[in-house]
Parts: C-alpha cells; sequence; structure tokens
C-alpha cells in the first residue's frame, strides 16, 4: 500500500519557525528556518544545516504576513500538493503550511471557491488553503494523498497555476508595480481635419 502522508509532515506543520538557535544565538543567520526530512525533529538554522544536515533533504520555510509559507519549488520535489491554493510573494509561487485566521467581519457571500475545511475563500478553484487543511482533508475522506506518483499533470509538468493579473499584483510583497500602461493608439479618421496653419493660394502670373 502507498503511503499517502509522509512521516515527517505533522512534525513540520507543527514546528516552530524563526525562533533563535540556542547554539548560534551570536551569529547573524540564527533564525530557525529549516526543516530537515531526514531527521524529522525541531527546526534549524543555517549554521546547524552545514554541521549537522549537510547531506540531508532540507526545505526553507519563509514568512509572509506572520504566517509560515514554503516555496512551490521546494515542497512540490517532496510532496504532491495538487489541490492546494498558491500565491505568488516577492515573485516566488508558495504555499502556506497552515490554516489562518479569517477576520470575522469577513463573509463568504459572493465567493466561488472555499477551503474545503477551514472555509477560507480561496482565488482559484482548489479544495484547500493549505497543506495542514489537506492533511485533515486526507484523514477525513482519504480521496487525496500527498504521494508524488499521483501527482496530478499539471504538477507533474511543473507548471505551477497563474493568478489572474489582478490578483497577483495584490500578493506580491516589496515589488514596484508597473505604474505606465500602454495605450491604444486611435484609429485614423479622416471625417475631421484638424486645424494647422492657413496656407495661402498661390499667386498667379
Amino acid at each position: 500500500m502507498e503511503m499517502v502522508v509522509p512521516p515527517w509532515l505533522e512534525s513540520l506543520l507543527s514546528a516552530a519557525f524563526f525562533t533563535i538557535c540556542p547554539r548560534h544565538r551570536e551569529a547573524p543567520r540564527s533564525e530557525c528556518n529549516m526543516f530537515c526530512l531526514d531527521c524529522n525533529t525541531d527546526s534549524f538554522c543555517f549554521y546547524c544545516r552545514s554541521t549537522q544536515h549537510k547531506d540531508h533533504p532540507v526545505i526553507q520555510i519563509r514568512r509572509s504576513s506572520y504566517h509560515d509559507v514554503v516555496r512551490v519549488a521546494e515542497i512540490q520535489k517532496v510532496l504532491d500538493i495538487s489541490g492546494v491554493q498558491t500565491y505568488v510573494i516577492n515573485s516566488a509561487r508558495v504555499l502556506f503550511l497552515n490554516e489562518r485566521p479569517q477576520p470575522k467581519s469577513s463573509t463568504s457571500k459572493g465567493v466561488s471557491h472555499l477551503c474545503e475545511i477551514c472555509g477560507r475563500s480561496l482565488l482559484d478553484p482548489f479544495r484547500f488553503c493549505s497543506l495542514g487543511c489537506k492533511l485533515v482533508g486526507i484523514k477525513n475522506s482519504g480521496d487525496t494523498n500527498f504521494n508524488l506518483s499521483t501527482k496530478n499533470e499539471e504538477i507533474r509538468d511543473g507548471k505551477a497555476r497563474r493568478l489572474p493579473s489582478k490578483e497577483e499584483e495584490e500578493l506580491r510583497e516589496g515589488s514596484q508595480q508597473d505604474m505606465y500602461k500602454s495605450t491604444p493608439i486611435p484609429p485614423h479618421s479622416t471625417s475631421r481635419r484638424r486645424k494647422g496653419i492657413p496656407h495661402r493660394a498661390p499667386l498667379g502670373p
């Protein structure tokens, strides 16, 4: 029987990231923002990786609005992420590790796509808002999994879904948006002649 959930996934989702490494507290890159898939333990920093996890498969966690995210380019090598909403942040496509609290004032009225687990509104027709919600979905229904062998064709081909340009721009952080857009040239009209400098009629002989 194929494994639908890798043994390290729940540890990844429950790990605390961006704490200060106790071994390298005084070092400039002491944030614990990495996770080893082989060791399946706590998060660790840049220096711990070079000394204790040098040849191990490691993924780096990043942050967006105080929530943990991982780049699609990294996680799709080890997990089937089909069904999980992705976003473009700082020109990189990412997905969230866990469910994010949704403001009480928000409403699902008029929203076409919702996370099947937490009800969070989604931008595209995906099933889940995060890896954590997909894990709950697997446990509840078993109609999906994280196994790469059953990965859908879109992800297998390495093609991440593009968001509509307006939504993508709203999700970009720290990047300058285009302020000038090309203006179409109006069609030439012969019905009106632009007034210009009057010309004298040629003088007779």
